[in-house]
């Protein structure tokens, strides 16, 4: 099943993958803004809440995660301390090089604590490890792999081999594009690998596989986000609608596209529900959609759809948020700029602000977002101080 109108939870990274495995809202996972390296410029703390890998664990699963982690450098809050059995790949945010794996000269390269230094495309090695750990399965115990590639993240390096099959097949393409279509041809290679491992075994007709996007294309490097509003970054539709796919076979007829309206938080109930793993948790701001992948009629999620994206640089550590209701989205997109106001319904590309012509709108819509801010505010988004 395919979704048209699946969101991101935040226009960057860490905030959604902590949306994902915390099945809340990033800030009230402690992550409104990107994990890094130097503390002067991280802008999130995972909190000490229960991930979706715990809660599968706690289901009697194997858990796995394969590739970019980007929730956490040290302790408590990396992969085996949160839930996961097993980890194979990179602690932090961006590759300097896809070859090198390196970020400003650190190798944050493990496999569970132990560090290590392979050789190899970035892409390459997660998609082996990936299909290792399906094939590595023999028994009839349920396993929950978290499989997260850095492509076609920054920097744009593709294998040369793929780079000139682009070049040979689109002659005009421009040497930027031609760079990142190729970066994701070669994911997709990968993808399509791991996908033929698990149909090789005995458990392809009762595992689900979900396929999504932690933000928007990246419009610098080439991407193309389509009719949408700018991209990564911003809480414009480019910076947060993704491609989204999920594949049950027998039980999600092949081939269904749906309108229905998701985020990335929602996907852990949805996928906890499925595997018969409810969980009572009134702290969760995710909802299940597990109705409308087995062809139900379901009611919308939620009123209100909330945004938060905290940075540094030129944001100076503040926040850019947006929030819809109904058709109407009140954006932020600056944290020292003006409010936006827009109808999707009738505008979708947001191109004509109503904000003048519709000020009650406005205020309304902007008293909704004071609301999550303060429930945001919360949790704590740093590292507690050590006395």
């Amino acid at each position: 099943m395919r979704f048209v109108n699946f969101y991101a939870n935040c226009p960057v990274c860490s905030p959604t993958r902590a949306a994902l495995m915390t099945g809340k809202y990033p800030d009230r996972a402690g992550v409104p803004g990107v994990i890094r390296t130097h503390a002067e410029n991280s802008w999130g703390y995972l909190d000490r809440t229960t991930t979706l890998a715990d809660r599968f664990r706690d289901a009697g699963y194997d858990t796995a995660i394969v590739g970019k982690w980007h929730l956490g450098l040290e302790s408590p809050n990396r992969p085996n301390e949160r839930g996961f059995d097993l980890f194979r790949g990179f602690l932090g945010d961006m590759m300097d090089d896809y070859f090198h794996h390196r970020r400003h000269g650190v190798n944050y390269m493990r496999r569970n604590t132990e560090e290590i230094d392979p050789q190899g495309h970035a892409t390459d090695l997660f998609t082996t490890w990936a299909c290792e750990y399906v094939e590595s399965r023999t028994t009839a115990k349920p396993f929950f792999l978290y499989l997260a590639y850095n492509a076609p993240h920054t920097p744009i390096q593709p294998p040369p081999e793929w780079l000139a099959k682009v070049r040979e097949r689109e002659p005009g393409i421009s040497e930027k594009r031609a760079k990142l279509v190729a970066l994701i041809e070669h994911l997709d290679d990968g993808v399509g690998k791991v996908m033929k491992s698990l149909e090789a075994t005995k458990f392809a007709k009762n595992t689900i596989v979900v396929f999504t996007s932690d933000n928007g294309g990246d419009l610098g490097p080439g991407a193309n986000n389509g009719p949408l509003r700018a991209g990564k970054g911003t809480v414009y539709e480019g910076g947060l609608k993704v491609p989204t796919a999920i594949v049950w076979p027998d039980r999600i007829d092949a081939g269904a596209v749906t309108s229905f309206r998701a985020m990335t938080m929602d996907l852990y109930p949805t996928l906890l529900a499925a595997a018969d793993a409810r969980v009572e948790d009134d702290s969760l701001d995710g909802r299940s959609f597990l109705p409308t992948l087995l062809g139900e009629e379901q009611a919308p999620l939620r009123d209100e759809w909330y945004f938060v994206r905290r940075e540094g640089g030129s944001f100076g550590g503040k926040t850019i948020e947006a929030l819809q209701k109904g058709d109407r989205k009140l954006v932020w997109n600056d944290p020292f700029g003006k409010a936006e106001l827009y109808d999707l319904a009738k505008d979708p590309q947001e191109t004509h602000d109503l904000l003048a012509e519709r000020p009650q709108i406005a205020v309304e819509l902007g008293n909704a977002l004071m609301k999550h801010i303060q429930r945001g505010g919360e949790v704590p988004w740093q590292k507690p101080a050590e006395h």
